[in-house]
């Protein structure tokens, strides 16, 4: 009997991991000015402008530009687009939608990688609690990303708070990933799941989380661009996501400019 190789799992050491936190800061102070430049009438080339801008000006490389010859420093994902949205500049934002912007950086040759998703004006309450219920999930996720767990077991606690909270779509085939000198490595880590299977999780792994919620279908399709990746039904979708550290003091969201402190309390509180 041949027994499956388990995925390859970069192990950082303290230092690396403090440099993968000069990346997360960036790339979390770059969500940050996104959020505040989202309006209607913006285009979603001129948000990732914005981002590309900021990135270098303060000593990044953007991660996602010509990544297998995307075009955009940032994904940039309307409503039904889940993820993977090509930033252009006739794309542009309407008082209603919700826009998923994801980003990457690279410092030093280290990784961040996050993503929010933001209401433009105002949105109906069914897309606020869409938002809040995905963000929530990442927050689940990260929890369980403890020394020692199992990978699905972030996994599991992303799929039970979402079914928890209502009929929506969890996105399959696409997921969080190990993360350090590459954006993308092993291993996959699916937004659902059972609990306890995959490589034991250990002191200098570095992973990102990013679940991705419909408020319909979980049937997705990959648009002639190539990249664009839409819900099948049309209705909107969100997506949220840290990059974070496998420590012995519990998880350190490096993408979080406050380190995940503020995320944790809130579960504990509710």
């Amino acid at each position: 009997m041949f027994r499956r190789r388990r995925p390859a799992i970069q192990m950082k050491t303290p230092e690396q991991i403090e440099a993968m936190r000069a990346a997360g800061l960036l790339v979390g102070r770059t969500l940050e000015v996104l959020r505040g430049a989202v309006k209607p009438g913006i285009s979603t080339k001129d948000l990732d402008v914005i981002a590309e801008e900021h990135i270098r000006d303060h000593g990044g490389v953007p991660s996602f530009l010509g990544y297998h010859g995307f075009t955009g420093t940032i994904c940039a994902s309307i409503n039904e687009e889940i993820v993977h949205g090509i930033p252009r500049p006739d794309k542009i934002l309407r008082d209603g939608d919700v826009i998923s912007l994801d980003c990457g950086a690279i410092v030093d040759g280290w990784h961040g990688d996050a993503a929010i998703t933001v209401p433009v004006g105002e949105v109906t309450d069914e897309l606020r609690r869409l938002l809040e219920v995905t963000e929530t999930s990442l927050w689940h996720g990260l929890a369980a990303g403890k020394a020692g767990a199992r990978l699905t077991d972030m996994s599991h606690a992303i799929e039970s708070y979402i079914r928890s909270q209502g009929p929506y779509g969890i996105v399959e085939g696409y997921g969080g990933h190990g993360i350090g000198t590459e954006m993308h490595m092993d291993p996959l880590i699916p937004n659902h799941g059972a609990p306890g299977h995959g490589p034991e999780l250990e002191v200098g792994m570095c992973f990102a989380v990013e679940p991705m919620v419909n408020l319909g279908t979980k049937e997705t399709l990959e648009l002639e661009d190539g990249w664009t990746v839409i819900t099948t039904d049309g209705r909107s979708s969100a997506h949220f996501e840290h990059t974070f550290a496998v420590t012995a003091d519990g998880p350190r969201v490096l993408t979080a400019l406050d380190e995940g402190r503020e995320g944790f309390a809130k579960l504990e509180v509710g």
